[in-house]
């Protein structure tokens, strides 16, 4: 017996449930991008090692999926680096090509590489897939759709209060209650500056960015596994147990770092966000939050994450500014900021919600049943009609027995069935069932349009 086949652990099939589901989903996305000028653009699946490593950290780098070179990938490695079973230095020879991590980095790329056509700033978004060879778990996949929304070109801090009108209006969109998260990398480095430890800036942001998963104790140990010392850790303490208002928090922070210049500048530019964001009546809640790093060693600035208040599940959407990321590739000079929806994570909530409004998982509205070739070339123009009128529409493809297909249209959820026999063909009409209340009319073909699209 044949062995039944599997996909990647990570990976998924999705029905046309939630197929229909997910496309709400990109639906709702692209709908508020496009309110806010933003244009879409695709990239690669795949993209060279030369401009994926290096740009993710070192825990992003061992996450990137390699791809072997075709052909005869093994030419240039001789017997002893293979028996030496050195992964990294084998990779390096044996694969030139990665799938992509995530969007920003490609989209970087794609920047230096059509800045003459681009007009700055440039607003994109791109929905597309990534890859990352983590360990699967609920929420966490293997392959997943990111959505992202960048702009580039353009230092002012606007965009960033556009950015999270975005994610407001996204999520009020979709009914769900999220918690906005907001941060800054000049603040975590000027606590770095202030506790004796700028060199450590990256440990102590790739720590504490794992505080919610591992808690404080873990955090503080991987901190002194890091070399911090016990009286840097316990300077630490009070900054990442910060309470009160989002206002509170900046004045306390502002004492801290009173000889942190960029430190400071942290400060004010999230003190001009939240002011701003004070004015325009979001309907989520935006909250400072100090331990809130962003693994991702490219952000600059301003920091995001937005949590689902509803659903115990991680981060759904994240971002922020990075400034430096087109000087990787050769072009210094060019900020950006910008979010990704996790997708994925997002349709795992509407699921756990409810969310989904029941015209958006709605197939087929009409079914012709089919009585034979005289009866379907009578139907036929007719569900030309519906179909013109907007009128999910199908005509059953077999003569079967009338009990087959209606119970085909009852395992669609097709909510009207259109019966066109002898009498009703003699008549110029056809007989309209509504399969949830079990109502039959008999109908012009004109009257059963307007009943089906009403």
């Amino acid at each position: 017996m044949a062995q039944k086949p599997s996909i990647p652990k990570g990976t998924r099939d999705f029905s046309p449930l939630e197929m229909a589901k997910r496309n709400y989903i990109f639906d709702i996305i692209k709908q508020v991008y496009q309110l806010y000028g933003f244009q879409q653009i695709e990239t690669p699946a795949m993209e060279t090692l030369g401009t994926l490593m290096g740009k993710y950290g070192e825990e992003g780098d061992k996450l990137l999926f390699k791809v072997l070179n075709s052909g005869d990938f093994l030419n240039k490695v001789s017997d002893e680096e293979l028996q030496e079973r050195n992964a990294l230095h084998l990779a390096a020879k044996l694969c030139e090509k990665g799938l992509r991590y995530d969007l920003t980095v490609p989209f970087a790329r794609y920047v230096v590489m059509h800045r003459e056509e681009l007009q700055l700033p440039f607003k994109r978004y791109q929905m597309q897939p990534v890859w990352r060879a983590d360990r699967p778990q609920k929420g966490r996949y293997r392959e997943f759709w990111q959505f992202d929304g960048d702009i580039v070109g353009s230092d002012s801090l606007l965009n960033e209060v556009e950015l999270m009108q975005i994610v407001d209006t996204v999520f009020s969109r979709f009914g769900v209650r999220v918690q906005i998260k907001i941060n800054n990398r000049k603040i975590l480095t000027g606590i770095a500056e202030v506790i004796g430890a700028a060199e450590k800036i990256v440990d102590i942001t790739v720590a504490i960015d794992k505080l919610d998963k591992i808690g404080l104790d873990n955090v503080n140990a991987e901190l002194r596994e890091d070399g911090l010392s016990e009286a840097q850790i316990e300077k630490l303490q009070p900054i990442i147990s910060l309470e009160g208002t989002n206002d509170d928090k900046l004045n306390t922070i502002a004492e801290v770092l009173a000889a942190s210049e960029t430190g400071l500048k942290g400060v004010e530019e999230t003190r001009f966000i939240l002011d701003t964001l004070k004015t325009l009546g979001l309907k989520n809640e935006l909250q400072l939050d100090l331990t809130l790093a962003r693994g991702l060693n490219y952000y600059t600035g301003a920091i995001f994450e937005v949590k689902a208040l509803d659903v115990q599940i991680g981060s759904i959407t994240g971002g922020g500014r990075y400034d430096n990321l087109t000087g990787i590739f050769g072009m210094p000079g060019i900020s950006g900021v910008g979010i990704s929806f996790g997708v994925d994570r997002i349709f795992d909530v509407l699921n756990a919600l409810d969310c989904y409004p029941k015209d958006a998982t709605n197939g087929t509205q009409l079914l012709f049943i089919n009585f034979g070739e005289k009866e379907t070339a009578y139907c036929l123009p007719i569900a030309i009609k519906a179909r013109e009128a907007g009128i999910r529409t199908e005509i059953y493809p077999d003569s079967s027995k009338m009990k087959k297909q209606m119970s085909y249209a009852n395992a669609k959820e097709i909510p009207y069935v259109a019966l066109a026999g002898e009498n009703e063909i003699a008549q110029g009409k056809l007989t309209l069932k509504n399969m949830l209340s079990g109502d039959q009319q008999l109908l012009t073909p004109e009257e059963l349009i307007n009943i089906v699209k009403s």
